[in-house]
């Protein structure tokens, strides 16, 4: 069943992105605060701490970035490279939905967490490419921009990608952390913060001042704030900017949602050819497939699969 946005979150507080503007400045900003949704994400899989984090950055990423687009389709970023994490992946769909998958060497991985601090983005990773794909769909060709990773967080690939790519001034701020329930049970939370600064012209004049002064206030931003579910968008956003008057826009509401399903698996299975497929069938009679994003288990029955590839 297709995912549908609730159609009224105007007093939501999470999983949510949302535009923001300052007035008189010539600054565009986005908010995300991520909650269930990344927790769903995220507990999918038994993900060491610093793999969990580094996906849950991709995840606010993904939905910053995604959020903005004027087209229905898909934002996909990626990282990629030789370290203990092969790769991270986060698929953000602009109905509002999110899925994210981590590949990593669970001994290298620990080899690589035993300092005081958590591993960044760079020591997991290592030499590699951070990746923006735009996907509006097989009518359309993707667009792609690559960039080298560069430091100890995914907002700096950010960074780097917009200044390469886009040539757009860009401050992004990632968090992600665990946050103890009044149930006394920890679960996962992200968030992000983006501001561009948007060019000048004759109207405008030069821009560059009043974009330091933007970048000056972001940087004040703590981690502690974009995750505590206690501090809602806006008083986070008065916190930064109350002398000069911010406004945040309707938000859009966003889910963890999986695009897997038992006909796209028998899909799949149909790309096999029928030896195969053989060698898949388990002792009792089924060919089982595990979706990597969300550890759904799919049990089929061959003869399902040879009558869809037959149909």
């Amino acid at each position: 069943m297709p995912y549908s946005a609730p159609t009224d979150i105007s007093t939501a507080t999470d999983n949510l992105a949302a535009a923001f503007q300052i007035e008189g400045w010539p600054v565009r900003g986005r908010l995300v605060r991520l909650g269930s949704a990344v927790d769903e994400i995220l507990s999918a899989h038994a993900y060491p701490e610093a793999v969990a984090a580094l996906l849950g950055e991709a995840c606010a990423l993904a939905a910053l970035v995604g959020s903005s687009l004027k087209f229905e389709g898909r934002l996909i970023v990626q990282a990629q490279g030789d370290g203990p994490v092969r790769y991270v992946v986060a698929d953000y769909d602009t109905s509002g939905t999110l899925r994210g998958y981590c590949r990593f060497d669970e001994t290298e991985v620990a080899a690589a967490s035993t300092g005081f601090a958590r591993p960044g983005a760079q020591t997991l990773l290592g030499k590699g490419v951070f990746i923006m794909t735009l996907d509006q769909g097989p009518d359309f060709e993707r667009h792609q921009g690559i960039t080298p990773i560069e430091g100890e967080s995914l907002s700096l690939c950010a960074e780097h990608y917009f200044a390469q790519s886009e040539q757009v001034p860009t401050k992004v701020r990632l968090a992600v952390g665990q946050v103890i329930g009044d149930d006394g049970v920890a679960r996962w939370r992200s968030g992000g913060a983006m501001i561009q600064m948007v060019a000048g012209d004759v109207t405008r004049g030069s821009t560059e001042e009043v974009w330091d002064r933007t970048r000056a206030l972001f940087q004040t931003l703590g981690d502690d704030e974009l995750i505590d579910p206690t501090i809602t968008p806006e008083t986070l956003l008065f916190r930064l900017f109350h002398e000069d008057g911010v406004r945040l826009e309707q938000p859009l509401p966003l889910a963890a949602v999986c695009r897997c399903s038992p006909e796209r698996i028998v899909g799949v299975l149909g790309s096999f050819s029928e030896a195969e497929r053989a060698d898949m069938v388990e002792d009792d009679g089924k060919i089982r497939v595990t979706c990597e994003y969300c550890s759904t288990v799919y049990a089929l029955d061959p003869a399902e699969v040879a009558s869809a590839e037959d149909s």
